[in-house]
């Protein structure tokens, strides 16, 4: 059991390590030796969860099978599939649901827009609540002390010049926007995307889930997704929680 824990480990590694590990990344991100992170990527290879190009191990399509039992039995991403489209058509840009994951925001539903370029994540893409809209949303059902605890245990890194880096600075944004109702990301994450996420909250009050909406920052002001946008997140948002 601590092999497969181990392998476990290596797979998650391949989401922080964006594309491709090397043994050294491998035993540097998951914290176990390079002997034992080699024998793990070697043994995923055997069985066809990643390629090696001489150099790098890189995940295949089969990896996809991990997560195709949850997305194929989970209700929630089921059920939000038609308020993400209706979403989608009114806004004419990508939306997305995303559900929390121990400090990372993961995207388990999406309904993509039919422009050659769209911004945004895929599903199965795990970004780190800290510095997405997504995320500070995501948040906003923690107590004080699971934030702070969150926090601890993983530090806001940065990614872009405009990365909040100071934790209770993101603690802040976390409590604006329980307060406000929503979440505005402008280039934390990637320089020129904007996100914009709202909670979607369940008949008990509590967040499950944030539907959000990323667009190209050059395209779309802050001032415009408040007055437009938003209010369309929050009604597909609010009507997929009445399902809950």
């Amino acid at each position: 059991m601590g092999g497969l824990a181990k392998g476990l480990a290596v797979i998650e590694a391949f989401e922080r390590a964006q594309s491709a590990l090397t043994v050294a990344d491998a035993a540097r991100l998951t914290g176990i030796t390079r002997p034992a992170a080699r024998r793990c990527l070697l043994t995923l290879t055997e069985c066809g969860y990643l390629s090696y190009d001489g150099k790098r191990y890189q995940p295949t399509l089969r990896l996809l099978r991990l997560s195709a039992a949850y997305l194929s039995t989970a209700q929630l991403p089921a059920l939000a599939q038609p308020y993400l489209v209706a979403a989608r058509v009114a806004l004419d840009q990508s939306v997305s649901l995303a559900v929390w994951d121990d400090g990372w925001s993961v995207f388990v539903n999406r309904a993509e827009s039919t422009h050659i370029l769209s911004p945004g994540v895929k599903v199965g893409a795990r970004l780190p609540a800290a510095a997405t809209a997504t995320g500070r949303v995501l948040m906003t059902s923690l107590s004080e002390e699971e934030l702070a605890e969150v926090l601890d245990r993983q530090p806001p890194e940065r990614h872009t010049a405009r990365t909040v880096v100071d934790a209770s600075q993101v603690v802040e944004a976390v409590r604006r926007a329980r307060a406000d109702g929503y979440a505005i990301v402008d280039g934390e994450l990637q320089e020129g995307l904007r996100a914009l996420a709202v909670p979607v909250k369940d008949s008990r009050g509590q967040v499950i889930a944030a539907m959000s909406v990323n667009v190209m920052a050059a395209q779309v002001s802050i001032e415009r997704l408040r007055d437009e946008f938003l209010p369309v997140l929050v009604e597909n948002a609010t009507a997929l929680g009445r399902t809950q």
